[in-house]
């Protein structure tokens, strides 16, 4: 799995966005920030709680100057189908067929055929500044990414549960 410091390779693959089926590419992304999070498969248990989630605070890690992207093995119908079925999903989901982009993001489960539930914060320089990965059976937390977010944003050294308003931690300080 990609840590932090590490190149996100590119992509570009068909993805849905509500009724729309196109193509995202990293490079075209503008955004300062990109959450890229990896589900197993559309019209599953714990998925929709996640892809729902990060859609209904979009507007908020907008407000970050951060895009949402979400990817699965399942195509680009499947997705636009799931998202009309979640209510209208605002976010791109890219269609990963086969996890080749799971695979160099280093969270394609190989007996499953899916991919991890996996997070990655990505630079305007393609860094990856953040990763986590949790067990399939364990949906993420969208509040947490957010506020990870607003601590990368900051620059700045951040305490363990961090949020905006509280001080931070020593100038002089590397970590």
């Amino acid at each position: 799995m990609l840590r932090p410091g590490d190149n996100a390779p590119p992509f570009d693959l068909p993805a849905a966005t509500g009724e729309r089926i196109g193509r995202v590419a990293l490079r075209a992304l503008a955004e300062e920030l990109i959450v890229l999070f990896f589900y197993p498969r559309d019209f599953s248990f714990i998925c929709p709680t996640e892809v729902t989630g990060f859609n209904k605070d979009l507007a908020l890690f907008r407000a970050e100057q951060t895009a949402v992207i979400g990817a699965s093995v399942d195509d680009a119908e499947s997705h636009r189908r799931w998202s009309r079925e979640l209510g209208g999903i605002e976010i791109p989901l890219l269609a990963d067929i086969g996890g080749r982009t799971a695979s160099a993001y280093g969270v394609f489960d190989e007996r499953e055929r899916v991919a991890m539930r996996a997070t990655f914060i990505i630079d305007r320089e393609r860094k990856i500044v953040f990763s986590e990965a949790c067990p399939i059976n364990v949906g993420r937390s969208v509040s947490e990414t957010l506020r990870i977010i607003r601590a990368v944003r900051t620059g700045r050294l951040c305490p363990a549960d961090w949020t905006p308003g509280v001080a931070f931690g020593p100038a002089d300080r590397k970590f």
